[in-house]
């Protein structure tokens, strides 16, 4: 029996046509094209187009200065947006060397890790609803509306996050948050023997996803793969380990990794990660601090001295790096965004070909993309 990759290579010989998906398709999740090469339901070759959410993020740091930029790295990446707005907040710290209170670091991993697994669960409930499962998702945001009314308490928002500030955090939590923090734990911990019996050990999803989209060893040099999709293939890479920021290293926890690099996989290093964070918090919970939420002499203008700098955290979908260059004035001359979704999306010329039709809506959404970030 030939194989898809044979049916590829015989394509020349037969009648091909160009199919688009998206930029308006549910399963993209935004405006995200995909221009598809196929013989019959074969993908000869996949062509990502994007730009059509583009917003200049970057340009945008240019011509305000640095507080002014606060609002803006959640609307980057929003569904994992405070990871994003603190992550920012920690680039110029450590440019200017400003110190964070022992209170503000805890509860700067608390809000990060929430955001974490909501970020998990958004991709859960979209990812199953777009391989046609509509239960799964009910289930992953009655979770995820949980963690939103927590944060909401303190942040005042439930997506787009601005709750880090240099030096800290606007508002201090109250023992209703921390509370309310713990029994969602103890609650969402419950729910994982569910997910694994919906999800995971469903034979449908497994038919779906087992053995497609393998992202082989060579892509992760070539494109810079991180996050999940590195971590399912065997790569225990992770930010808050091999470079700790802010306080993980007082944490115990541990990177979950994957060997088969499929869509399955990629699913099963998300569950995984989520038991990770839920840890996380207990443990922050359990080891806050008393004190102060934000530092008392931050400056009141913030002029990095002049010179290059970078800084990167882990967030829900892998590594986000900023690079600043400064001039000295309280306005970047180049603010530049690492996105791990740009570079996963990357990858997709390489993954898609000689796959189906109907597995290129598996493949997009288990590498859990947001558009907003590749278009920034």
């Amino acid at each position: 029996m030939a194989s898809r990759f044979d049916v590829v290579q015989d394509a020349e010989s037969r009648d091909t046509y160009y199919l688009n998906m998206g930029p308006q398709h549910p399963s993209t999740h935004g405006v995200l094209r995909l221009k598809l090469h196929l013989d019959g339901e074969t993908i000869l070759s996949v062509d990502p187009v994007i730009g059509y959410g583009h917003r200049a993020h970057e340009k945008m740091a240019e011509n305000r200065d640095y507080l002014q930029f606060l609002p803006n790295p959640s609307r980057v990446d929003y569904i994992s947006g405070m990871i994003y707005n603190i992550g920012y907040c920690q680039a110029i710290e450590r440019a200017m060397g400003i110190e964070v209170p022992e209170r503000a670091e805890y509860i700067r991993v608390i809000a990060n890790e929430l955001n974490r697994i909501s970020s998990h669960l958004l991709w859960l409930g979209t990812f199953l609803l777009d391989l046609g499962a509509f239960t799964p998702f009910l289930y992953a945001f009655d979770d995820r509306e949980k963690i939103l009314d927590i944060l909401d308490r303190v942040t005042g928002s439930r997506l787009t996050y601005c709750y880090g500030r240099f030096g800290g955090v606007t508002l201090d939590v109250d023992d209703l948050f921390l509370q309310q923090t713990a029994e969602f734990c103890t609650h969402f911990k419950t729910r994982f023997a569910l997910y694994e019996e919906l999800v995971i050990d469903n034979v449908i999803f497994q038919e779906r996803t087992v053995g497609v989209g393998v992202f082989e060893p060579d892509l992760i040099q070539k494109y810079g793969v991180s996050g999940p999709c590195l971590r399912a293939m065997g790569q225990a890479n992770d930010v808050r380990k091999d470079e700790p920021y802010g306080i993980y290293d007082r944490f115990d926890f541990d990177i979950p990794t994957q060997m088969a690099g499929d869509c399955f996989v990629r699913s099963l290093v998300r569950m995984d990660e989520m038991r990770q964070s839920v840890r996380i918090v207990e443990q922050a919970v359990k080891d806050i601090p008393d004190g102060p939420f934000i530092a008392p002499k931050v400056p009141k203008r913030i002029r990095p001295a002049e010179g290059e700098y970078h800084f990167c955290v882990e967030s829900a979908r892998g590594n986000f790096g900023i690079y600043i260059v400064s001039d000295g004035s309280d306005i970047p001359f180049r603010l530049k965004m690492r996105t791990p979704s740009f570079a996963n999306m990357a990858t997709m010329p390489d993954v898609m070909k000689g796959t189906l039709l109907s597995d290129a809506v598996a493949i997009l959404g288990s590498i859990d993309i947001v558009v907003p970030e590749i278009d920034r």
